[in-house]
């Protein structure tokens, strides 16, 4: 990919990953698993809150860090394509996956609903109204990054395997 184009992808996706964070901390900041439980004290729904929090916490320190490796690579006066398009793949790999697989499964994409202009996420649980709109506020930068990374799901690996690179 030409060094411009990797770098403007780089840009954009510091730019969302930023918005991201900024959608999630305070959340996270604001809500304990005490007060999303409140109103529904059963088994089921710690369970949910306890998966649901945890999940977000880890998007968003895998988000911190990969908007901070994107920043050092933009400050550099040299732009490093190889060192960005190695980011670029941890980013898909590690922030739109963790997103879109969350590791306890409080929701899932059903592409179903994808072309409906309905909301794609489902909800394992019903959620709170604040639980539900963060995730679905940030399911759209999740899937803007999907589709503008979605090179490097495969074909950067693969890429790398016919130059001899890991």
């Amino acid at each position: 990919m030409p060094t411009a184009n990797v770098k403007a992808l780089t840009e954009s996706t510091r730019t969302k990953l930023k918005d991201a964070v900024n959608q999630l901390e305070p959340f996270l900041n604001n809500n304990a698993l005490l007060q999303l439980t409140s109103e529904d004290n059963g088994e089921d729904a710690q369970n949910f809150y306890k998966g649901l929090l945890s999940d977000l916490r880890h998007l968003l320190v895998f988000s911190e860090v990969s908007v901070e490796k994107l920043g050092v690579l933009l400050r550099r006066p040299n732009f490093d394509t190889d060192y960005a398009e190695r980011v670029l793949y941890e980013v898909y790999h590690q922030c739109v996956s963790a997103f879109f697989y969350p590791k306890n499964e409080c929701y899932s994409e059903d592409g179903r609903y994808a072309y409906t202009g309905q909301d794609a996420i489902r909800f394992r649980f019903k959620p709170t109204r604040e639980s539900r709109g963060i995730v679905l506020s940030v399911s759209k930068v999740f899937e803007e990054l999907r589709d503008e990374l979605s090179y490097y799901e495969n074909d950067y690996m693969t890429q790398r395997r016919m130059q001899g690179q890991k």
